[in-house]
């Protein structure tokens, strides 16, 4: 059984699918109250604290804990394409070298990293890499889409998968492990009626809105059910079919529920409970604090479940055949 010391933790969207694996939490950090107060509701039987990382003095721990991986995801918001055009903050992109203390005093014998894609375009990535291989571990560079491991979203991420005893990780190999069929965008929506619709032509709504419905039912014809997609930046026209995978969940509200009523389009925004599914698939995982719109934040900062719990699963398997071998 695999422990874990989770830094910028989150609400425990990656701890759930290590979990999931048969892996143990023992401690948790995160500087968000909120997100610390969701993992501890989680996951009582670990230690969190709510504390940026590098005003942790990580010697403190390594006496308490000796966990087998150290799973990290440094903050991505300078990273993110959804930043749009404003320029990075290199502190923010920073945190990531933070970790290293924590390696340095923790010894565990895998690190796992999980930023957004465009953190390869990082001029400091390369620095971490290195600064991870100067403790003897083998990096796997790793670019997954959550879709692929059976998450219901087309979420793409980097990750960094270390071994301290040199094993390489490849996205064969986890696919490998795989055994979920492709989950959809219709998978997620609640269709008990709790969640009250408004007619898509009501009285200000906004333009483009309107033009993004239009286009979708321009593409699919009338009484077909689909999604507007908000703060996107891929020229899909700002819509999507259910039938597909949902498209990223931010930190931020952009999807938008159209359905039919004799007729006639109805428009609701998803809501947390739709976008937890997004994220953790039909787990127990709670959301039990904060506004929606903290809600939705806390699940817009995750880490896909069924991405991590895949990724554990094969640890596992490396470390069942390290015991076998001694």
């Amino acid at each position: 059984m695999l422990t874990f010391v989770d830094l910028f933790c989150g609400g425990g969207f990656g701890a759930r699918g290590a979990v999931s694996a048969g892996a143990v939490p023992l401690l948790a950090v995160d500087a968000w109250d909120l997100a610390t107060e969701t993992y501890q509701h989680n996951f009582p039987e670990a230690e969190v604290l709510t504390k940026r990382i590098e005003d942790v003095v990580p010697r403190k721990y390594a006496r308490k804990y000796q966990p087998d991986v150290l799973l990290t995801s440094p903050e991505c918001t300078s990273h993110s394409i959804a930043r749009g055009a404003r320029p990075g903050c290199e502190r923010s992109k920073e945190t990531a070298l933070g970790i290293i203390p924590w390696m340095q005093a923790l010894k565990p014998r895998w690190v796992i990293v999980e930023n957004v894609p465009r953190m390869k375009k990082w001029d400091g990535l390369e620095s971490l890499i290195l600064d991870i291989q100067a403790q003897k571990y083998e990096v796997s560079p790793l670019e997954l889409n959550a879709a692929d491991f059976g998450a219901p979203q087309a979420r793409k991420r980097m990750f960094l998968v270390c071994d301290r005893m040199g094993t390489t990780v490849t996205k064969e190999d986890l696919l490998k492990l795989h055994r979920r069929r492709r989950k959809t965008a219709a998978s997620i929506i609640d269709r008990s009626g709790q969640y009250k619709s408004k007619p898509l032509y009501s009285p200000n709504r906004a333009k483009a809105t309107i033009e993004r419905a239009e286009r979708a039912i321009a593409e699919l014809g009338r009484n077909k059910d689909f999604l507007i997609v908000y703060y996107g930046s891929d020229y899909a026209g700002g819509w999507q079919r259910l039938e597909d995978p949902l498209r990223t969940v931010t930190t931020l509200d952009r999807f938008g529920l159209v359905t039919w009523e004799k007729g006639e389009p109805q428009l609701r925004m998803l809501q947390p409970p739709e976008l937890l599914k997004a994220m953790c698939g039909n787990s127990k995982h709670k959301l039990p604090v904060g506004n929606r719109r903290d809600k939705v934040k806390l699940c817009g900062n995750g880490v896909c479940s069924p991405v991590t719990e895949i990724i554990f699963k094969k640890l596992n398997q490396l470390a069942q055949i390290n015991r076998e071998v001694a």
